[in-house]
């Protein structure tokens, strides 16, 4: 048996950054990876897919450059055995780059194996039993497979194996209506797919406000991709070279054919292989690990961080609140770009001034949203953004301005 102060089972993104600030407190840490360093982001997830946007946004641009007075020549085509090529290149470099730095970390062992608890804090892996007093659990989620009759006598796609895909889809059909669902679903789209996106709410990406999640599905309508809502998946069939996907909506079925099918059904962690109970781990009944806020197992000295403990679900409270909405239309950063779809929507404490929380739908949305959460991390009322200057045109300058602009939620 291996002694360590503490032991990280998964490289997703909280393994690695935690194992260097372990070894710079001066611990002996072993860190355990499976399959791919980095994880879901790096591999499946976050690097890849904005990969491939960004080819599809180029794609997207370069068939409205008439738009911005440019002129293309002819069709625009897409090589997607280029397209991948692109995206494995970018995730070659981040995995690589974790690996990397994990095996040169000095006073960092890396196992490469399938780690599994066989007792409280100790933990076997390629034959090997290693123990450590702290024990940090990142072993990440996969694609759920729900129960649906004829799926599993036909090939499917899940976001894990689209990453192989290096062809256009003649047909792609979606089931789900949530966030991954919807990326692929405008992604392929603009590589030029026929996409059909099937959602059992009443809304895609429910989770969001009704405003947001009608704009989003506005927009993937205007592309061209069919959006269907309160579309329940009730069987699958095999229809020659094709997939037939049958749907109850509104009390009747009725058929959707094409040639590819990505289910994107929800999550599910990667723990039903960990030896949970040999440690005495609790989990609910879908596998996610329970944890405190801070990410305290019911075992003293063990902690599951990541996708594995189910902990990014979204909550709701009632409370008296201000807001301020500006449409896109209207930012002049937006217009110049020609992207002025969307809008920015900002939610306010009534009575301590703070912010609550916010939407930003629209262009440079995922850079704008961090002057809010600068703001929200330091607990700091809205006011100090109201008098703040920011440069123009940029989006973020008009934030002060809806700060001025709040109004009681009603």
């Amino acid at each position: 048996m291996v002694n360590y102060d503490a032991i990280i089972i998964g490289t997703g993104q909280g393994g690695p950054a935690l194992a260097r600030r372990l070894v710079a407190a001066g611990w002996k840490v072993a860190i355990i990876e499976r399959k791919l360093f980095g994880g879901t982001c790096v591999n499946t997830g976050c690097t890849p897919t904005k990969a491939l946007i960004a080819s599809a946004y180029a794609a997207h641009v370069a068939r409205c450059a008439a738009d911005w007075g440019v002129k293309v020549e002819g069709a625009v085509n897409v090589d997607m055995k280029a397209v991948k090529a692109r995206k494995d290149a970018v995730v070659a470099s981040s995995r690589n780059g974790v690996e990397r730095s994990l095996k040169t970390l000095e006073g960092c062992t890396v196992y490469e194996g399938h780690g599994h608890f066989i007792a409280e804090k100790r933990v076997a892996v390629n034959g090997s039993e290693l123990a450590a007093d702290r024990i940090f659990i990142n072993v990440g989620g996969r694609a759920a497979i729900p129960p649906i009759p004829g799926l599993d006598r036909v090939p499917y796609l899940t976001n894990s194996s689209m990453m192989d895909v290096d062809f256009l889809p003649s047909h792609l059909i979606i089931l789900g209506g949530s966030y991954v669902d919807l990326e692929f679903a405008q992604m392929y789209r603009r590589f030029g797919s026929e996409v059909t996106v099937l959602e059992l709410g009443s809304n895609v990406i429910p989770r969001e406000d009704r405003d947001v999640s009608q704009a989003v599905a506005a927009f993937l309508k205007e592309e061209g991709i069919d959006v269907r809502v309160d579309s329940k998946v009730v069987g699958v069939d095999k229809e020659r070279n094709s997939i037939a996907v049958k749907v109850e909506s509104a009390g009747k079925i009725s058929q959707v054919v094409g040639t590819h099918v990505l289910v994107a059904i929800g999550r599910q962690p990667n723990t039903d292989d960990l030896g949970l109970d040999q440690a005495g781990i609790a989990s609910d009944g879908r596998g996610y690990i329970q944890v405190d806020d801070q990410l305290r197992t019911n075992v003293p000295g063990i902690w599951a961080m990541g996708d594995c403990n189910g902990r990014g679900a979204f909550t709701h409270t009632g409370r008296p609140a201000l807001i301020s909405t500006k449409a896109m239309e209207d930012v002049s950063r937006a217009y110049e770009k020609g992207e002025t779809k969307g809008f920015m929507k900002i939610l306010v404490d009534q009575d301590s001034k703070q912010i609550l929380g916010a939407s930003f739908l629209g262009l440079a949305g995922d850079e704008v949203v961090h002057c809010i959460l600068d703001l929200m991390y330091a607990k700091a009322p809205c006011t100090v953004l109201q008098r703040a200057m920011h440069i123009h045109p940029t989006v973020s300058e008009f934030l002060p301005t809806m700060m001025g602009d709040l109004v009681p939620l009603q």
